[in-house]
């Protein structure tokens, strides 16, 4: 069937679920479902929680919709419900204390938003950022994958612009040092 509501914009599908056109929700979540897949597989390191995480939010984000004061600023809205539940996904991993296993496979199935290039350095750098600790890869991903502002990230994290900036510089740091061995070897 398609998407049903091609031109529509994010505010007219939301306006349109509130009405009861569910079937304009499945739009939304047709329209960001690729970046958001992206963000969650890259923040928890596998497929399977990434997966539930981005459920999470789709159907939190349903739920709650009457409470998106912006229709047409929906993406971001849902995005800082994606980003709360990849940290709540997170913590519940690292409470099973289970370790952040990096899946090449999941990572390698979802849309990049890099240019194509040598396949063992992608790797090594999904392996690189998989091995941050959380606040610095959510820092780094909004920043250099998504292509946030500060002041989005902000918006997004509840953190301040100064503690983001630190947290992206200590990410680049601490991802250079990694791939810097990576090379040596």
């Amino acid at each position: 069937m398609g998407i049903h509501h091609v031109g529509a914009s994010d505010g007219d599908l939301v306006r349109r679920v509130k009405a009861g056109d569910a079937r304009a929700y499945a739009d939304l979540v047709a329209r960001y479902r690729p970046r958001l897949a992206r963000y969650a597989t890259r923040m928890l390191g596998n497929r399977e929680d990434a997966e539930e995480a981005l459920q999470d939010a789709f159907v939190r984000g349903y739920r709650s919709l009457a409470r998106c004061d912006d229709p047409e600023g929906f993406g971001p809205w849902l995005f800082g419900i994606l980003v709360n539940r990849c940290r709540t996904r997170g913590a519940q991993s690292a409470r099973r204390e289970r370790l952040l296993v990096h899946d090449d496979a999941a990572l390698a199935s979802v849309p990049s938003a890099e240019p194509p290039g040598d396949d063992e350095w992608h790797e090594a750098v999904g392996r690189a950022l998989a091995r941050l600790e959380p606040h610095y890869r959510e820092a780094f991903v909004l920043k250099y994958v998504e292509d946030l502002s500060y002041e989005e990230m902000a918006r997004l994290t509840g953190a301040g612009v100064s503690a983001l900036k630190m947290r992206v510089k200590r990410a680049c740091e601490r991802l250079r040092g990694m791939l810097e061995e990576v090379q040596r070897v």
